[in-house]
């Protein structure tokens, strides 16, 4: 079956972003990561729950019982509880700074949630400010890497043991041995984008265990092995594509988020900064993990 890349909806972000599939709910939520905007798209509906969130948003995920979302906001985790469109803080970073805020976020199979921060304007020989930080089910913080300036795409393999994570401005996906009561171990290159001239982004993991990231500069899909070899490539149609996940009640289809206009990107299609449904993939989804501190 040819790959079908197929647009939804007519919502249009300015930072599309963490599109994530909740299977309690049968819902697919994403946010407008500029605009503070969180959607909400129950399958079967055309028109998504538009919830209101404070700007900039880094990433989001589902909570157990299909009822609300765990949030990275820009040094800080919330709770967003959809019925009553309330935002609970939890915890905060000890790094308060204009140059940085929260960027991608995935929970790992213990129910916790991993978040990394971006530090902009980050100057050479600078120290990198933030990095990757561990949301416990507890509600405790723990930093788990100081060393990663622009995180993007975090994911696990499918037994739980591998945590993939990119440094876009590095444009390299790293490999750790991940333990979610243990910090991280035996950091290696999983990857390396450097000939697509474009940094990993948003990312997620298969049924057979292949690693899927976006190449937001070459508007592209790449799919590595689980030995990093490169295995295809897939063109998307968006000037700028941002993150990925697989959804339906089948987990067969990819959601794609795209840029209309960041802090650094602007597209030209009339399409860009909208919702694309990828459907023809090589196989289907894994169940998302799900934040259990809710």
């Amino acid at each position: 079956m040819a790959v079908q890349i197929i647009r939804t909806g007519t919502t249009k972000d300015l930072l599309g972003e963490s599109p994530c599939w909740d299977a309690d709910a049968q819902a697919l939520n994403w946010i407008d990561a500029l605009g503070g905007t969180l959607w909400r798209l129950h399958a079967g509906t055309d028109a998504p729950e538009r919830h209101e969130l404070p700007a900039p948003v880094g990433s989001i995920a589902p909570c157990r019982g299909g009822a609300a979302v765990v949030v990275a906001l820009r040094n800080g985790f919330a709770r967003y509880d959809f019925p009553t469109r309330r935002l609970e803080h939890l915890a905060r970073i000890p790094v308060d700074h204009p140059k940085l805020r929260f960027n991608d976020g995935k929970c790992d199979p213990a129910g916790h949630f991993l978040a990394g921060t971006m530090h902009v304007d980050r100057q050479p020989g600078e120290p990198v400010m933030g990095g990757l930080y561990r949301l416990r089910t507890d509600r405790r913080v723990e930093q788990l890497a100081d060393d990663i300036g622009f995180a993007n795409g975090p994911c696990f393999s499918p037994d739980g043991r591998v945590l993939y994570l990119a440094d876009s401005l590095e444009r390299t996906v790293w490999a750790y041995d991940y333990d979610p009561d243990g910090p991280l171990r035996h950091k290696r290159v999983f990857a390396k984008t450097h000939a697509f001239d474009s940094g990993p982004d948003g990312a997620t993991v298969d049924a057979q265990g292949f690693f899927w990231t976006v190449l937001t500069r070459a508007a592209r899909l790449a799919r590595y092995a689980p030995d990093g070899r490169l295995e295809r490539l897939v063109d998307l149609p968006a000037s700028y594509p941002t993150s990925i996940c697989f959804g339906g009640p089948d987990l067969a289809h990819m959601y794609l988020t795209t840029i209309s206009r960041s802090a650094r990107l602007a597209g030209n299609k009339a399409e860009d900064g909208g919702l694309f449904r990828i459907e023809g993939l090589p196989a289907p989804g894994r169940l998302p993990h799900l934040f259990g501190g809710c």
